[in-house]
C-alpha cells in the first residue's frame, strides 16, 4: 500500500474545512390522546375500509392484476400483504413470488400453473359471457379456479326434464342448466356436482344451491309433479314449507341423498369460491415469509471485478443490523445465529449458483449494548459470466425464526480486452493485507488484500475512508513497457470542490495494463457532512477516459466513542 501514503497526505492538504452545521431544534414529542380499544367487529371494518382505499389507489396495471387477474385465487393474507406494499418494484416482487409459489416446476422455464391460469380465464371469456365478461360469470368463476369439470350434463334450452329418484322423480319443464361433476376438490371433496341455472333465459347463469330452482313449472298448480305428488302423499305446497333451502319436490324414499344434504350444500357452495390451497407451500421458505413482508431487514450490494474477458467476480455483501437479531445469552456471552441462503439463477429460471452459510455473533456481556449499534457483515464472491440474473437471499434468524428476504436483479456487465475500462468503487471501513496464505480465499478477500464494504457509506470522523477500484486495459507503450495513465481523485461537497489530486502510473507504482487504488484516507479533518468522491483514469496513450464516483457521509464522533472499528462489525 506504499503508494496510498501519498494519495493521503495530497488529499488532505487539499481538504477545504466546511464549518459543521449547528444541530437541528429536536422536534417535541407529540401525544396522541388516549382512545378506548374498538372491539373485533370495528376493527375489521376499519381494516376492511383501509384496504378498500388502499386498493383503489392502486396504479392502473397493479389494481388491474389484483382485481382481475388473480381475483379468484389470490388468498386474504396475500391480497392485505400486496396492498401494504409501498412501490411498484415490490409489487413486481411480490407477482413474480406470486407465481413461483404456484409453480409445480420451478426449475423450467415455463410456469405451468401461470399459463394454464390465463388459458382458463380466455376459455371462460370466450363460453360464458352473457352481457359481461365470461371471467366475472359464476360458470367463468369457476373454471378459472377449479378448471374444467370432468363430466358435464347441459341443458342449454330447458324444456322436458325427467327428474331423478334423488329429486323427487317425475316430469317437469326446466329452464336451462348444467351440472358440473368434478371427481375430487382439493380441500372439498370427491364427487362434487354444482349446477348453474338461467333462470332469466339471457344466457346468465348462476350457481345455485337448491336443486328446485330450475323447475320452471314449480309455481304452475298440478304441472310439473314429483311421484309422491301424483300419488297424494305430499303436496306441491310441502316444497315451499322446507327449512333446509331446498325447494325440490320430496324424494320417495324420504332422505335426500349426501350430497343434497342442507350442510353438504351450504358447505360445498362456500368452499367452491374461495381460492384454491397453494400446492406447493413448501417450494421454498423463501416465499412463505415474503407474503408477509420481510421480518429482517438487512441491506446487500454486489461489486463486479474483472477476472478474464468471460468471467467477472462478483463479491455479494450482506449487512445485517445487530439490533434486529435475537441473542440467547449463556455463561455471559451472548450469541446470535443467522442461516443464510441464496441462489443466483437465470432469467428463464435455470439456476447457476447457491450458496448457503451460518453468520453467528457472540458478544460478552460488557459490549452487547454498544454492540447492538453495530452491524453485522457477511460477503460470498462469486465468479459469473456477463449477463443478466436474478439474485435471492433468505436470511433466518434461527432463536426467533424472524425471516428477511432480498429478491434483486443482478446484471453483470461484460469487460472487454481493448476498452477501458473499470470495477465498481468500493467505500470500505477496513482494508488491509492479508497473509501470503490468505491471499484470494475468505470473505472480503480480493487478490492480497481484505476489503470490507461500508454499505451505508456513513463513516465517523475518527474512522478511515476506505477506497478500493480497479481499471482495466490500459495500452502499454512500446518503448518503455509502462502505461501513460493519469487518476484524478476528487472530493466535492455540494458545488464546492474541497480537494484534488492527479497522479500518473508512475508515481502510484501502477506500471501494467490493470491499475489497483487502494487508500485508507483519514476523515479527521473533515467537517460532518456529505461528500462525493469522483477517481477518473484517462489512458494518454488511446485518449480513453472512464470515472467511477459514489456519494459518503461523515459522521461526528460520539462523545466517549474510542476508536477505530467499533464492536459488532
Amino acid at each position: 500500500m506504499g503508494h496510498s501514503k501519498r494519495l493521503i497526505l495530497l488529499l488532505i492538504a487539499g481538504i477545504f474545512l466546511v464549518p459543521a452545521a449547528l444541530p437541528a431544534q429536536d422536534a417535541q414529542d407529540q401525544h396522541n390522546s388516549s382512545t378506548p380499544p374498538a372491539n373485533e367487529k370495528q376493527q375489521k371494518q376499519q381494516e376492511h375500509k383501509s384496504f378498500g382505499k388502499l386498493e383503489k389507489e392502486l396504479p392502473t396495471p397493479y389494481k388491474k392484476w389484483l382485481e382481475e387477474d388473480v381475483t379468484y385465487i389470490i388468498t386474504d393474507e396475500e391480497r392485505h400483504a400486496f396492498l401494504q406494499l409501498a412501490t411498484n418494484e415490490e409489487r413486481e416482487q411480490f407477482i413474480e413470488q406470486f407465481w413461483l409459489r404456484r409453480d409445480p416446476t420451478p426449475d423450467t422455464p415455463e410456469n405451468e400453473f401461470k399459463e394454464e391460469h390465463y388459458r382458463r380465464i380466455a376459455y371462460a371469456n370466450e363460453h360464458f359471457a352473457s352481457g359481461k365478461p365470461g371471467w366475472m360469470t359464476d360458470r367463468g368463476r369457476i373454471y378459472i379456479i377449479w378448471g374444467k369439470p370432468d363430466e358435464i350434463e347441459s341443458h342449454p334450452t330447458g324444456g322436458q326434464y325427467t327428474r331423478p329418484q334423488d329429486e323427487g322423480g317425475g316430469d317437469t319443464s326446466t329452464f336451462p342448466f348444467e351440472q358440473w361433476t368434478y371427481r375430487h376438490m382439493d380441500g372439498i371433496g370427491d364427487n362434487i356436482m354444482l349446477e348453474f341455472v338461467d333462470t332469466t333465459m339471457t344466457g346468465e347463469y348462476h350457481l345455485t344451491m337448491d336443486p328446485g330452482e330450475k323447475d320452471a313449472l314449480a309455481h304452475v298448480a298440478n304441472a310439473g309433479l314429483s311421484e309422491l305428488e301424483q300419488m297424494g302423499i305430499s303436496s306441491k305446497v310441502d316444497r315451499f314449507s322446507r327449512t333446509d333451502g331446498s325447494t325440490a319436490p320430496l324424494s320417495a324414499s324420504g332422505m335426500d341423498p349426501e350430497n343434497q344434504q342442507e350442510f353438504t350444500r351450504l358447505t360445498t357452495f362456500a368452499k367452491v369460491f374461495q381460492p384454491p390451497p397453494v400446492k406447493f407451500k413448501d417450494l421454498d421458505e423463501i416465499v412463505s415469509h415474503r407474503i408477509v413482508r420481510d421480518e429482517i431487514k438487512f441491506s446487500y450490494r454486489f461489486d463486479f471485478m474483472r477476472i478474464t474477458s468471460d468471467t467477472v467476480l462478483v463479491p455479494i455483501t450482506v449487512q445485517i443490523p445487530n439490533g434486529q437479531l435475537s441473542f440467547q445469552e449463556k455463561d455471559g456471552v451472548h450469541t446470535a445465529t443467522i442461516n443464510l441462503f441464496a441462489k443466483v439463477s437465470t432469467l428463464t429460471g435455470r439456476t447457476v449458483q447457491t450458496f448457503e452459510d451460518v453468520i453467528r455473533r457472540d458478544f460478552p456481556d460488557s459490549l452487547l449494548e454498544q454492540s447492538l449499534k453495530g452491524d453485522s457483515v457477511y460477503q460470498k464472491a462469486l465468479p459469473l459470466s456477463p449477463g443478466l440474473y436474478r439474485l435471492d437471499i433468505v436470511l433466518k434468524d434461527i432463536n426467533s425464526n424472524n425471516v428477511g428476504v432480498v429478491n434483486a436483479r443482478l446484471a453483470v456487465p461484460p469487460y472487454d480486452d481493448d476498452k477501458l475500462d473499470a470495477s465498481t468503487l468500493i467505500l470500505a471501513d477496513m482494508i488491509q493485507p492479508v497473509a501470503t496464505n490468505q491471499i484470494g480465499v475468505g470473505q472480503f478477500v480480493i487478490g492480497d488484500l481484505k476489503v470490507r464494504p461500508k454499505l451505508d457509506q456513513s463513516f465517523r470522523a475518527d474512522q478511515p475512508l476506505g477506497i478500493y477500484l480497479q481499471f482495466y486495459n490500459f495500452k502499454m507503450d512500446d518503448k518503455t513497457h509502462k502505461n501513460d495513465a493519469s487518476i484524478m481523485i476528487k472530493v466535492t461537497q455540494g458545488d464546492h470542490e474541497i480537494a484534488r489530486v492527479v497522479e500518473s502510473g508512475d508515481q502510484l507504482n501502477e506500471n501494467g495494463e490493470q491499475v489497483t487504488i487502494h487508500s485508507l484516507v483519514p476523515l479527521s479533518a473533515f467537517a460532518p457532512g456529505q461528500y462525493h468522491l469522483e477517481i477518473q483514469a484517462t489512458d494518454q496513450i488511446t485518449k480513453q477516459t472512464i470515472s467511477r464516483s459514489s456519494d459518503f457521509t461523515v459522521k461526528a464522533t460520539p462523545v466517549g466513542t474510542s476508536a477505530q472499528n467499533a464492536p459488532g462489525r
